[in-house]
């Protein structure tokens, strides 16, 4: 165990199903790990004020409570909890993915997907289930075995199993580094319990034959120099390489639009680029 370990405070417990108002307002606060002076002055509230409303002596005004899920940066769904804990009505709409008013999100995200051929995109949820992807995504996932591949399809998992694209990943360690990290910052944003319990299944998975864990020094894609962590994909056509970016809707008062997220791989050398156009060729030819 190292230094940082010993010395870093444990992140507070996860509030319970029937937590109170307060209860949750200080859970965020420490999570965030915010003085109440802090919030106090962010909020522009005194700290005799806040202290009252964590621990219940002073229920917080619909006004105060959104003031105060925005300054901490609460997100949509953890603001309704908190909107009725404190025996308000949910402010932000929750509706699935087969709601006929989600439709025409669904469609845009599905046009920028199409859009995005040759190259790979896809759509995932808060825990990382895949919602939708193109073509060239899904031809990355043939030949992975059922089990995988069954619904809800989790992105993380079938990138790290060691029967699913693991020993695929040229640079399984450094992207598996990455893919932890991207995941740690979601959990620290959102205290989802859920997503912890993802990385803690993802960190006891055994690693591919012949791979170390840590992080190594990633190859950069040829004759260019290194300026992401990219994916490294072994494939028929030979090495891939990608970098990705992630897209969000701006603004979203919708709980699960809010939470809809679109990564988009770019080749990362002219190599890719032109294999990947190949393989888009053959394939329309059939």
């Amino acid at each position: 165990m190292d230094a940082d370990t010993l010395t870093r405070p444990a992140p507070p417990a996860h509030p319970t199903a029937h937590a109170s108002v307060g209860e949750l307002l200080r859970h965020w606060r420490q999570h965030r790990r915010w003085s109440q002076l802090e919030l106090a002055n962010e909020a522009e509230v005194s700290t005799r004020h806040l202290s009252c409303m964590e621990t219940g002596r002073s229920l917080p005004s619909r006004e105060m409570l959104l003031r105060l899920a925005e300054r901490l940066g609460v997100p949509l769904r953890e603001r309704n909890r908190l909107l009725t804990a404190a025996g308000y009505a949910p402010m932000y709409r929750e509706r699935p993915l087969a709601d006929p008013a989600m439709q025409p999100a669904l469609a845009a995200v599905q046009r920028v997907l199409h859009a995005h051929d040759p190259y790979p995109a896809l759509a995932v949820d808060r825990h990382w289930n895949l919602v939708a992807h193109n073509r060239a995504a899904g031809a990355f996932m043939v030949g992975l075995p059922d089990e995988l591949l069954a619904p809800p399809l989790n992105v993380l998992r079938v990138s790290l199993h060691p029967n699913g694209l693991a020993p695929r990943i040229a640079n399984f360690a450094a992207w598996r580094d990455h893919l932890f990290e991207r995941l740690a910052h979601q959990v620290q944003a959102s205290a989802d319990a859920d997503l912890a319990a993802l990385a803690d299944e993802l960190r006891a998975l055994p690693l591919p034959p012949g791979t170390a864990a840590g992080c190594e020094a990633p190859a950069g894609p040829r004759g260019s120099v290194e300026l992401a962590v990219p994916l490294q994909l072994h494939s028929p056509a030979g090495l891939l390489s990608f970098i990705s970016t992630i897209t969000v809707f701006g603004t979203p008062v919708e709980v699960t639009l809010s939470e809809l997220a679109i990564e988009a791989f770019f080749p990362a050398d002219e190599f890719t680029g032109r294999a990947l156009a190949r393989m888009a060729a053959a394939e329309a030819s059939d």
